[in-house]
């Protein structure tokens, strides 16, 4: 099935940069719709009134502030994605947004195809760091939780495509396979990658064999 059109929250209180995003996003045939907030409370009112598959949260906000929104959005919806766009990158920031649950990190700047493929890896349930704060997130995520070498961090339908790529099918051969459309296996394809820091699929099929995770069904 084709992944559903996002209805996506954007928290910014920037209003040309806020525009300027909507352009972008609009763009993505994805994108179902797009509710705008320049602040954290009226995020969270919007919240308890509108059912959303995604917020685009930025951190420096008035009022409550984003890490505020964002603690307060989790207490109240912790399946709901959020992904964080920001211009701060320090190790104590990520630290604490990592320990409220976000599923992803971008910061400002970035490229608009690589804006549009976070959105919609977040939304798919993936996750998405950007390239440029990937070091310093993956320090931080070391001191929360040691590494476990043993411990296989792909989800089961992640597994399953990991899978298909040994025998070499092409993306949309393991769509029909598994009756999900070529984006959201594009989509899983990038969190193994990202999951795995592998550079490319045969990268990723070479580091599930070595740790024995091929095996698992």
């Amino acid at each position: 099935m084709p992944i559903s059109a996002i209805r996506l929250l954007l928290v910014e209180d920037d209003e040309l940069f806020r525009l300027g995003l909507r352009v972008r996003l609009q763009q993505n045939v994805d994108i179902e719709s797009i509710t705008e907030a320049e602040d954290g409370e009226i995020a969270l009112a919007l919240a308890h009134q509108i059912p959303f598959d995604l917020v685009l949260l930025d951190i420096g906000l008035p009022g409550i502030g984003g890490i505020e929104t964002c603690r307060q959005l989790k207490a109240s919806y912790p399946t709901l994605p959020i992904l964080i766009l920001t211009s701060r990158e320090d190790s104590e920031l990520l630290k604490r947004l990592i320990e409220l649950g976000i599923q992803g990190y971008c910061l400002k700047g970035i490229a608009a195809e690589n804006l549009i493929l976070a959105v919609r890896s977040v939304a798919a349930g993936a996750s998405w760091w950007d390239s440029t704060a990937t070091q310093t997130i993956r320090q931080t995520l070391a001191k929360i939780t040691p590494p476990e070498p043993d411990h296989n961090p792909l989800t089961q339908r992640e597994r399953e495509v990991l899978a298909l790529l040994t025998e070499s099918k092409t993306n949309p051969e393991i769509a029909q396979i598994l009756y999900i459309s070529a984006g959201t296996v594009r989509v899983h394809v990038h969190s193994i990658l990202h999951k795995l820091n592998a550079r490319d699929r045969i990268q990723a099929v070479l580091i599930a064999k070595q740790q024995g995770w091929l095996a698992v069904p």
